[in-house]
């Protein structure tokens, strides 16, 4: 395994993490990807650390705390050898106290997550949705304390826009509070809004990405092709509309690319999709998800080899899309393009 320094931080972190939302999975989204126990979330652990993946991510919003739990059973004993993600601000009740990121907010789901994963750290404390209606200082100064305290070793951020990174990153440098060291975003070869300001953003002021959904929402498995009726069986029936939307013939495109190197290679889909965001700028970490052991082998060949550049301009090139305003000028007319060279 491949380990990345975590953006600018000294934390060192896998290529391939686990996502935990699998994990005692329960409800109409959570309940479709999967609801792995204890036990064979152990298991699942168990295939992660032989093969060197050590970093979990989970949040106290998936299955309403559940996947924290399981996770924490499945981990017990191991502590040391395991670095844990986790994320909050999004509701957990309909009472104000229970969404975002207030200082009595952030304390109380921090003290919620280490009970629920049986642990008195957490690795990576990343906000889930940026708070608008709290100061972000009130947000960075509490995050500061919990860090001091030594709940927390590391913070980041989930889904923020570029504005709402840099405003949070500018006052952490002007108080002297943590920067936010990562970003979990939404990154695939259907889903590539990330590199118009996000990626830019992450090179220049280094935040290292960590993906979610790599195969865009369950839709680069290899099950989706044209010319194809969506299998009985899939969980898009019941999460599409969950997730990031994406135009059926955008998603064709991608797959004859994808089928077209699978050839080549001889590997996956699914593998094809995650090694071409290894190869992408600012990616610390593509997080992988498994409902059982299979999904889990498979997705683990998605390292120890290399698209060649071939092949990666072959899946470029099936996957771009127009850029939304204000920066397609600088991909369609020179003048913008030499002052403003692309992260990619």
């Amino acid at each position: 395994m491949d380990y990345r320094r975590l953006g600018a931080s000294g934390l060192k972190v896998p290529a391939l993490s686990f996502g935990a939302g699998t994990f005692g999975g329960s409800g109409p989204l959570f309940g479709a990807w999967g609801n792995s126990d204890a036990r064979e979330a152990r298991r699942l652990v168990d295939i992660c650390l032989e093969a060197g993946v050590n970093l979990f991510d989970t949040a106290d919003v998936y299955s309403n705390g559940a996947s924290e739990e399981v996770l924490g059973e499945a981990i017990k004993g191991r502590r040391d050898a395991v670095l844990i993600s986790t994320k909050t601000s999004l509701p957990m009740g309909d009472r104000p106290a229970d969404y975002g990121s207030s200082r009595s907010r952030l304390i109380k789901s921090v003290d919620a997550a280490l009970k629920r994963l049986g642990t008195d750290y957490i690795d990576l404390l990343q906000l889930h949705a940026f708070d608008a209606g709290t100061p972000i200082e009130e947000v960075l100064s509490t995050l500061d304390e919990l860090v001091r305290s030594g709940k927390l070793r590391y913070v980041g951020v989930s889904n923020f826009s570029g504005w709402q990174v840099m405003k949070s990153l500018a006052a952490a440098d002007k108080h002297g509070y943590p920067r936010y060291a990562a970003h979990q975003v939404y990154y695939s070869l259907v889903g590539r809004d990330y590199e118009w300001e996000l990626m830019p953003l992450g090179l220049d002021q280094g935040v290292g990405a960590l993906v979610w959904s790599p195969l865009g929402w369950g839709r680069l498995t290899g099950k989706i092709r044209r010319g194809q009726k969506l299998p009985e069986k899939s969980r898009l029936h019941d999460t599409a509309s969950f997730g990031p939307p994406v135009e059926d013939e955008h998603i064709y495109r991608v797959m004859d690319a994808l089928d077209a190197v699978a050839r080549e290679t001889g590997k996956t889909v699914p593998q094809i999709a995650i090694n071409w965001l290894l190869q992408r700028p600012t990616v610390s970490s593509v997080i992988i998800g498994a409902r059982n052991e299979e999904q889990l082998r498979q997705n683990l060949g998605a390292v120890g080899w290399s698209l060649t550049p071939e092949q990666v301009k072959k899946l470029d090139a099936a996957s771009e899309v127009t850029a939304p305003y204000p920066y397609f000028p600088y991909r369609r007319q020179e003048g913008f393009a030499r002052l403003n060279p692309p992260a990619v």
